[in-house]
């Protein structure tokens, strides 16, 4: 199939791409290279089956294509924050012109929303009938906000122009090609413990997170994906839930450093609890997380040390 993916030069993006190739699909990668980063997908410039296109979702596109995996948008804070006009614009807009495109191309669509939609969660661990706790003027509001009305966009064109449509919400995810500079827990407590850096913990690092390595996250939305008769949302992480402390000492043991752990205050409307119930993805999709976090932290430590060492 003729596969369009937005975003397609990002972390998350990147990795889809190659699965696609791989599977032996025609892929279409568009990318604004906000975030997105050329030498991600370098390796697949000189692929047959594989198109490189320099656009911003925010404005529309003509193209033809089977399916479309939409992941287009900042993911992390330092940069959804930076611009939160355009972020939300993204979200709003960039979603708006990718259903069009699949309303008239009768693509297949797939929206990459976030377990952000939950907001700082009053429920534990989150379901996917959860309504999420999220403050629609606070300074995380243009990537949360946006994504729940991004999931209500998806949802309207579905029920009013019979659009074939997909909803994940993706919790934390990590692994190679995420960005050193890019503000996520796992990157930045890597990377200040490779260079024997001080490791950043906001609040008491009591908050909780769950870490889903990128190869498993991908599977579950292919598999999403190819489902027929669901669409969403359903919950894609890996419920194993650590502290951030806990996931802190962890690093500075797995890296062998000297670093040491300091305590800055807790920035505004940061989650104090994230865990993803993924029953619904059993059931519907067979999926659940195969990769430890362990062994995935070990993969993601041994990509930085050569990053870094460039």
């Amino acid at each position: 199939m003729r596969v369009l993916v937005t975003g397609g030069a990002g972390f998350l993006g990147s990795h889809l791409c190659e699965r696609l190739l791989r599977e032996g699909n025609e892929v279409i990668c568009l990318d604004n290279f906000f975030t997105g980063r050329r030498r991600n997908i370098h390796p697949f410039l000189a692929h047959p089956d594989f198109e490189l296109i320099r656009h911003d979702v925010v404005l529309p596109i003509l193209l033809e294509v089977d399916r479309i995996y939409h992941l287009a948008c900042p993911a992390s804070p330092i940069h959804y924050q930076y611009n939160p006009v355009k972020t939300i614009k993204t979200n709003v807009l960039g979603t708006h012109n990718m259903l069009g495109l699949a309303k008239r191309t009768r693509a297949r669509f797939l929206l990459a929303s976030t377990s952000e939609v939950y907001g700082d969660p009053k429920v534990h661990p989150q379901k996917e009938d959860y309504w999420g706790n999220v403050n629609t003027v606070g300074i995380r509001s243009c990537y949360d906000e946006g994504k729940r009305v991004a999931e209500t966009f998806t949802m309207d064109y579905h029920r009013q122009n019979k659009v074939d449509v997909r909803i994940v919400r993706i919790f934390n995810t990590y692994g190679p090609r995420m960005l050193a500079e890019d503000g996520r827990v796992v990157s930045n407590f890597i990377v200040q413990a490779i260079k024997g850096e001080d490791i950043t913990v906001y609040g008491e690092g009591k908050q909780t997170r769950s870490f889903c390595f990128v190869d498993d996250l991908v599977d579950g939305m292919v598999r999403m994906m190819e489902t027929v008769g669901f669409t969403g949302p359903v919950n894609l992480g890996n419920p194993e839930e650590y502290t951030i402390l806990d996931l802190a000492k962890k690093i500075v043991a797995m890296t062998g450093s000297r670093s040491k752990i300091v305590f800055r205050p807790l920035p505004s409307d940061d989650p104090t609890q994230r865990q993803p119930d993924i029953s619904l993805a059993k059931q519907k999709l067979g999926w659940q997380p195969r990769m430890s976090v362990d062994e995935g932290l070990r993969t993601t430590v041994d990509f930085f040390r050569k990053e870094l060492a460039r």
